[in-house]
């Protein structure tokens, strides 16, 4: 904490330290480096403008805009404001901010110029102003930041005191926004930079989004707590990722990432020897990459699980086997137990049902939706996750599906994460979704979508022949089809619902 100063939690840990310093923080592509220092005053500068616009204690900070420094720069004032940061996927349209603007009524709102004429409406029913904010780091709130000292007395927030909002993606029903505390948000970079040997001689590739908890609260928030610097792309682009590789020590990324990279024969060995760690999240890492990425590189990627409500929850060793399939041990501090989804018993061992999780990373509830922060987080504490895993006998978890995905054929319970892994081992099989389509006789029918490795021709009837001898009658596909690509989302997660809406027919009639 800063002599003779009130405290405030987050800051004080992430940004604080950055004041004068002139140790390198962002590596920026064109070959611009940002130091700590220059970081601190723009946050300054940044700060005495959320505070002249009427941003205060509590308020809320919306942003939807392109990642650059200045967008980092605005998390970092929001924190020091004593605002509570609320980042939206740059993806989303007009009318779905519209929600996001209605449920959260933010105090000021953050676009790029480029959609100010279709976002201004949007913000004026919400009672927001609205300032922009671009790629390039120009825009009217960075015109408003300009005259503002480049120091800024933090505003005094402690440990149970709000500092973001996230929203969750949604797929079934309306986004819940989920409120994380100071506390939540240090306390897991905390164990995060512990876990994976974090420390100032660090440089993080980081090509991630920051709109969502992979990018700016595991990716950011470790490294500004450690010390270190981050090569700061604006986003996933192969070549650039290959060309920065040797400057970096660590990389974070989704499935997506490693899967492209694997694409290029320029990414080998002798590109990533110096390279300490590569950390995959997100989305579930087929176990085939896993084991491709250490064939071609010798690194083993570290897995882990988390979410927007709870940051991470397990993660694979740093020192110690990297499970091919799992998201490894509950994190210090975490407690993880898995439950029956009907009941909320514990079950032994071994047996798949949901996971609950309860520590410091747990988040404080859903904004404005008191039922549902009752049907998610129980009095004692523990988040019912709605992921369905399993304990092994050495401790490794491992992620069988979502319940919302689970199909009941027949009155049997399907998880479609076993027949998934089934189904991506059959010959050509790049990857694979299983779900649940109405079928006039079982009510669901167990239906898998496959993608073709390149070059390969997929035959259904031999692949459906193939598992025959290998699942219980109930848990056979009733059909196959083949796409191009899975539909997924901005972090890679396959999207279930769309896939049921293209094939719900299947079975009709």
């Amino acid at each position: 904490m800063r002599e003779g100063k009130m405290a405030n939690t987050l800051y004080d840990a992430l940004f604080a330290p950055l004041e004068g310093s002139a140790r390198r923080l962002l590596l920026l592509p064109d070959g611009r480096t940002l130091s700590g220092g220059a970081f601190a005053a723009m946050v300054a500068r940044f700060a005495g403008a959320l505070v002249a616009a009427g941003v205060g204690p509590g308020d809320r900070v919306a942003v939807q805009v392109a990642k650059s420094p200045e967008a980092l720069a605005v998390y970092a004032a929001t924190v020091a404001a004593g605002g509570v940061f609320l980042p939206l996927n740059t993806a989303y349209t007009a009318e779905e901010i519209g929600y996001f603007l209605g449920n959260a009524t933010p105090r000021l709102f953050l676009c790029d110029g480029a959609k100010a004429d279709a976002l201004a409406p949007v913000a004026a029913a919400a009672g927001a102003q609205m300032l922009t904010l671009n790629g390039d780091g120009s825009g009217s709130f960075a015109a408003a930041a300009q005259g503002q000292p480049e120091r800024f007395a933090a505003v005094p927030r402690g440990p149970g005191d709000l500092a973001a909002f996230l929203y969750t993606s949604g797929t079934t029903g309306r986004s819940k926004g989920a409120m994380l505390t100071h506390g939540n948000l240090l306390s897991n970079a905390a164990v995060l930079a512990e876990a994976w040997r974090f420390t100032a001689a660090d440089v993080l590739l980081h090509a991630l989004p920051i709109f969502h908890t992979h990018g700016l609260f595991v990716a950011s928030n470790v490294v500004l707590l450690t010390g270190g610097a981050m090569i700061f792309l604006p986003g996933f682009d192969r070549d650039e990722v290959i060309r920065l590789l040797p400057q970096a020590t660590s990389m974070m990324g989704v499935p997506t990432f490693y899967t492209r990279l694997l694409d290029d024969p320029r990414f080998n060995r002798q590109l990533v020897e110096h390279m300490r760690l590569f950390t995959s999240g997100s989305a579930p890492l087929l176990a085939e990459t896993h084991l491709a990425f250490e064939a071609r590189t010798g690194h083993r990627i570290l897995e882990r699980y988390g979410m927007t409500e709870t940051n991470m929850n397990t993660s694979n060793p740093y020192d110690g086997e990297r499970r091919a399939g799992t998201v490894g041990m509950p994190l210090p501090g975490v407690e993880l137990k898995i439950t029956d989804p009907s009941t909320g018993a514990s079950l032994p061992q071994g047996e798949a049902g949901m996971i609950e999780v309860r520590g410091p990373n747990v988040f404080k509830g859903y904004w404005q939706m008191p039922e549902k922060t009752k049907e998610e987080l129980r009095d004692d504490g523990f988040f019912i996750t709605g992921d369905i895993g399993v304990i092994d006998a050495d401790g490794y978890v491992s992620i069988v599906g979502r319940a919302k995905d689970l199909i009941i054929t027949g009155g049997y319970n399907v998880y479609p994460k076993e027949i998934e892994l089934l189904l991506d081992e059959q010959e050509g099989v790049l990857e694979s979704a299983v779900i649940g389509l109405p079928h006039p006789d079982f009510g669901e029918a167990v239906f898998g979508v496959l993608v073709a490795q390149q070059g390969a021709r997929l035959d259904p009837a031999a692949i459906m022949a193939g598992l025959a001898g290998r699942l219980a009658k109930f848990k056979q596909p009733k059909g196959l089809a083949v796409v191009d690509e899975l539909p997924r989302n901005t972090m890679g997660k396959v999207q279930k619902n769309l896939l049921r809406d293209r094939f719900k027919a299947q079975f009709a009639g």
